[in-house]
């Protein structure tokens, strides 16, 4: 993974926690272009089960979006792509969208809006115009967060909608909630997406005046020491991403230095971080395609925010008043 660092010391150089997130984004990276394509080997459909599979390669298929708006000309991309770009030929990766009837819109939504260019196209239009006819782009009793990743997705893929504005479904959603509630109480991933999807990933400014943003970086920071005190690896990773998508620098913070040399010590020699926390680290018995299991989704985290500290840094205005709630589209 091609690696652009930013924020240079007092001395004109680079810092040595940028040199740390460009070696962990390089080796996770390397591991995905290595070992990605068992989501969509005979071996790995065999193997795995399908809702997981399926997740996980809409997961892969978020980091290349994101990896080409960040680093569209890194070389490590497209081992990456090459996977996504043959899942989504498949003529039957629709249908096992459908295995689960409770995320089966949800992930229709998603393979929609992250279908690389040229794939389905009558498969993608068909699945858009059932999620627009059953209804499912109005608000009905979506949580506010489920509604908040509709409404972003559908964005993404064009969906014209009835659903809230970000600027309603951030005052709805546990992270507006969240300051001085105990962190045992809080869904790291909620708190997490919800930032993520307000900020396209750190791709535009989350839209929250000076005061909530800073209540919303208390809440990120109290977690991410909480979460580096239990060992836990991936939401650590999600954490720092979070930080840095609320226009922080973690790598300038006691929380998100602390997260970062966690990540680091629990790097494997290959790149990959090999399992969700450290009371949960594949064992070292594991066979190779148990040890994809443990390592792919916490690998996979670490890789897209280590991408976008490296790649994706740019200023983040922050408006010192409230944005208008946005207009629904129909």
């Amino acid at each position: 993974m091609t690696t652009r660092t930013s924020g240079p010391d007092a001395g004109g150089g680079t810092t040595a926690a940028e040199e740390t997130v460009a070696t962990l984004a390089a080796g996770t990276g390397q591991w995905l272009g290595l070992h990605a394509g068992r989501l969509d080997s005979p071996a790995g459909r065999a193997e795995l089960p399908v809702t997981p599979r399926v997740k996980a390669l809409l997961q892969l298929a978020l980091l290349c979006r994101c990896w080409r708006k960040a680093a569209p000309d890194d070389p490590a991309l497209e081992p990456v792509l090459a996977v996504v770009e043959h899942a989504w030929r498949r003529p039957d990766f629709p249908r096992l969208l459908a295995h689960s009837p409770d995320s089966a819109r949800p992930f229709g939504l998603i393979w929609a809006a992250l279908a690389p260019a040229g794939a389905a196209a009558d498969a993608r239009r068909g699945m858009l115009d059932r999620l627009s006819a059953d209804g499912y782009l109005r608000p009905r009793r979506k949580s506010p967060y489920l509604h908040l990743g509709t409404r972003f997705y559908a964005e993404l893929v064009g969906l014209g909608h009835e659903l809230a504005s970000y600027e309603e479904l951030y005052a709805c959603s546990m992270l507006a909630r969240a300051d001085g509630m105990p962190v045992a109480e809080l869904d790291v991933c909620e708190v997490t997406d919800t930032v993520f999807y307000l900020s396209d990933y750190g791709f535009r400014d989350t839209g929250l005046d000076a005061e909530a943003r800073e209540r919303a970086l208390r809440v990120v920071e109290r977690l991410t020491d909480h979460c580096v005190r239990e060992g836990a690896w991936e939401y650590a990773a999600k954490l720092l991403l979070a930080l840095h998508c609320l226009g922080s620098d973690p790598l300038r913070t006691p929380s998100g230095t602390a997260a970062l040399g966690m990540l680091t010590g629990a790097r494997s020699p290959d790149g990959s971080i090999p399992g969700k926390t450290a009371r949960r680290r594949a064992p070292a018995s594991a066979a190779p395609q148990q040890y994809f299991r443990w390592a792919y989704q916490p690998t996979l985290v670490t890789a897209l925010t280590m991408l976008l500290l490296t790649n994706g840094r740019r200023p983040h205005p922050v408006p010192t008043t409230s944005p208008p709630t946005a207009r629904r589209t129909r």
